[in-house]
């Protein structure tokens, strides 16, 4: 029987959970997304698990929903991304450290100079995950009265990768002389001007951080709608996916692959790494029983809230016991919305039901025992469906520990996941070439 193959491991930590209920779990740490001794040990448990990355999200406004349902949300305060991700790489050695930019309102150079940074203080451990920023509300964080369009934001973001790129290669990785004799502490010949001047941006360069250790930090994208996609096959090597079904997760992966190919991009160049739900049991029964006491703690002015933010639509207009109505196209996030309308349309939910999942969490889920959870690991790999998964834990400590404690060993019992760490940088855990310097071949 020929080898199963082996998988790539991402911890999604939001700064914590993805679950809207994941603080009130009996047992749990409720202030562990602004407390940075819990979250040192996460990332250390994590790293001892042999996890590819901890990967925090950011949030540039608070979430856009009532005060009834914000009161309820942990997400309303959090560290910075890349304030945090720079101290845990001072208590970490080998586990790569993923933070998410924003192209809509972030500026590239210091999106440049920050995971430049990043990469050199943890030893070539960083990643972007590039965003293009959902919530409307962040305009206003940011002196503007609206938000960009979608498209119009989704333009701007292909420019934006390509200016930071182009920055983060200002220098060889032979530039710096550092000749005490002769006074000499760069060669000028070996820093570009990068000059850009494009339709959304102007930018003289150069960067003033050397070329980062991986060439590159990894690029993160997650976006699955037309315009993701296309943005995922031109720019990115991680894609946090968000497929529902084995399917599902298959027909996302040829379709990427495939336009990168039509582009002239190594699609073996790209890992995609599903976000997945886990909650682990000692029997089936046991973790259903979890899994159902952390959805009953979801207040239902929380779910209605975050119907009406996947929908971009005021939910609580609707009749909670009927289906779903056909829902108009938005300025807000196009993934969330073709999600929850595919939810409702497969499993038949009135609005209700509805909201009472994605109130909690209704993307992919993994219930159940150490075996099961690895066993539906293991046919998604062998599928070609995914490289792995990004994992979001039901609860801290708990949830966390049992995950690395338990389903990690029973993966690397299978020879699916790795024992050791094999090199040091975030390319090499991912298996990605560094890449080239184009000023400097």
């Amino acid at each position: 029987m020929a080898r199963a193959r082996t998988l790539h491991l991402g911890a999604f930590m939001r700064p914590v959970g993805i679950h809207t209920a994941w603080w009130r779990y009996p047992g749990g740490y409720p202030d562990a997304n602004f407390n940075f001794a819990h979250l040192a040990r996460f990332a250390q448990t994590l790293e001892r698990a042999k996890f590819d990355t901890f990967f925090m999200a950011d949030h540039l406004a608070v979430l856009n929903m009532p005060i009834e349902a914000l009161k309820r949300s942990a997400t309303v305060t959090s560290f910075d991304p890349l304030t945090l991700l720079p101290a845990l790489a001072v208590v970490t050695e080998r586990i790569g450290l993923v933070a998410t930019a924003s192209t809509t309102y972030d500026q590239p150079y210091h999106v440049a100079c920050k995971f430049a940074s990043l990469d050199h203080l943890s030893g070539g451990r960083a990643g972007w995950n590039v965003v293009t920023t959902s919530n409307p509300d962040a305009a206003k964080n940011f002196g503007l009265e609206h938000h960009p369009e979608h498209a119009d934001r989704y333009e701007r973001a292909h420019e934006f990768v390509e200016v930071v790129k182009g920055l983060w290669d200002s220098f060889a990785d032979d530039a710096f002389l550092r000749d005490v004799e002769s006074g000499v502490f760069f060669a000028p010949e070996r820093m570009h001007v990068l000059d850009h001047r494009g339709e959304h941006l102007a930018v003289r360069g150069p960067l003033n951080v050397a070329r980062p250790v991986q060439g590159w930090p990894v690029i993160v994208q997650a976006g699955a709608s037309e315009a993701g996609r296309q943005l995922a096959a031109e720019t990115a090597e991680v894609i946090f996916g968000a497929a529902a079904t084995l399917e599902d997760g298959r027909g996302f992966a040829e379709d990427v692959r495939g336009r990168m190919a039509r582009i002239g991009r190594d699609p073996q160049h790209l890992k995609i790494l599903p976000a997945c739900f886990v909650v682990v049991g000692d029997s089936d029964e046991e973790a259903r029983e979890k899994r159902a006491t952390l959805d009953g703690l979801v207040h239902e002015a929380s779910a209605l809230a975050a119907l009406s933010i996947a929908l971009g639509v005021d939910a609580g207009a609707f009749d909670p016991d009927g289906p779903l109505p056909a829902i108009p196209e938005t300025n807000q996030s196009k993934t969330g919305r073709e999600r929850a309308i595919a939810l409702a349309r497969r499993e038949g939910l009135t609005v209700r039901q509805l909201a009472q999942r994605l109130g909690g969490y209704a993307g992919l889920a993994m219930v159940g025992t150490p075996r099961r959870i690895a066993d539906e690991m293991q046919a998604w790999i062998e599928a070609g469906a995914s490289d792995g998964f990004t994992i979001m834990v039901s609860d801290v400590p708990q949830g966390l520990d049992d995950f690395t404690g338990k389903v990690v060993p029973e993966l690397q019992r299978r020879g699916l996941f790795r024992t050791a760490y094999e090199g040091r940088t975030l390319r090499e855990h991912l298996g990605l070439p560094r890449p080239a310097n184009r000023f400097f071949p």
